[in-house]
């Protein structure tokens, strides 16, 4: 006798998506565990707050007397990560249920307020995994945003409080693109790049920000008797506008940037329709010069983005330079405005 297929593709489906919500029930009620156990630790050291050393101690005892019994998920460290977290989330009702224990210890981390408030948010808003989270975090996410943005901003756009109002809001710059697998020492064509980019779409669209999905490559345009292929085609449903990437893997030019303008251009005026804001042009360069970006657009640009890409993340000591050399830029900008209007 045969059997309908789709009877048996439809009780898999039931069986994934109970598994699902069985694992996820199970880490919510770990999460409350914790917390109720970093309340009794905090109530206990309240007890003995004139012991300054009591804490340490506390931990030390709880984990001898639970790890033999309970395992690794109660050694000295993840006691002390446990008291941790109830000190940060002191309300139970504010706890956020889409985000589990693997999720909390690695939001624990990161010591400012407004960050955890981003990442959190970020994570709910685009259902970041647990690796997810990690690379971004790791790739300083909170601190590329801040090179182009303000703290509120990029909090209230965060939290869907306020919707992006330009490209600038939302794309990153550098990018990290380590996920590709491309040797920084290695030479290689822009169409190597690109089928990188293709074979781990996922990952690059992550890593270009909110909202992004792939529309085509190779997008060829007839223009007269002339032919012309964009490299990539994406489109951004926050910002309700295509986005045009060009991929170069040398120094930036005027010339590239005029390409990317005429491009931009034929979306606004043949593709786009109505209802749908100015198409968004990307720039993804090895090496870009900022006065050269600056020169070749009009002071009112809003739509074509120039960013560097990397192939690797950042140690610390370069994050810091890269955040310390905007703030020298920024500063020397408004010094040639301060004097332009003296």
């Amino acid at each position: 006798m045969m059997i309908n297929q789709s009877i048996i593709t439809d009780i898999k489906t039931i069986i994934l998506n109970s598994r699902d919500k069985a694992i996820r029930a199970v880490d919510t009620e770990r999460v409350q565990m914790y917390w109720h156990i970093g309340q009794r630790i905090f109530k206990e050291e309240q007890q003995e707050k004139d012991r300054a050393d009591y804490g340490n101690y506390l931990t030390r005892l709880i984990a001898e007397q639970l790890e033999p019994e309970f395992g690794s998920g109660f050694s000295k460290r993840q006691v002390e990560l446990i008291r941790q977290f109830y000190r940060l989330f002191p309300i139970a009702n504010t706890l956020y249920s889409q985000l589990s224990w693997s999720q909390y210890k690695i939001i624990l981390r990161i010591g400012k307020q407004d960050e955890r408030d981003f990442y959190i948010a970020e994570t709910i808003k685009n259902i970041w995994t647990v690796r997810q989270l990690e690379r971004q975090i790791h790739s300083s996410l909170w601190e590329r945003l801040l090179m182009s943005n303000d703290r509120e901003s990029i909090l209230a756009m965060a939290r869907n409080e306020q919707p992006p109002s330009d490209a600038k809001d939302i794309i990153k710059d550098p990018m990290y693109l380590e996920f590709l697998g491309l040797q920084r020492e290695a030479s290689y064509y822009e169409k190597d790049l690109e089928q990188a980019i293709i074979t781990h779409l996922q990952e690059f669209l992550l890593e270009l920000g909110n909202g992004f999905a792939f529309i085509g490559r190779q997008k060829r345009l007839h223009i007269e008797r002339d032919d012309f292929f964009i490299d990539l085609v994406l489109y951004n449903r926050l910002l309700q506008a295509f986005v045009i990437v060009e991929i170069k893997t040398t120094r930036l030019t005027h010339q590239d940037i005029g390409q990317l303008q005429m491009y931009v251009n034929y979306y606004d005026r043949i593709e786009k329709k109505a209802f749908e804001n100015p198409t968004i042009g990307i720039l993804l360069c090895a090496d870009k010069n900022n006065a050269v970006v600056k020169f070749s657009l009009p002071e009112n640009n809003k739509t074509i983005v120039a960013s560097e890409y990397k192939l690797y993340l950042p140690t610390e000591q370069q994050l810091i330079d890269e955040v310390n050399k905007e703030i020298e830029k920024r500063n020397d900008d408004h010094s040639y405005e301060k004097f332009i209007t003296e």
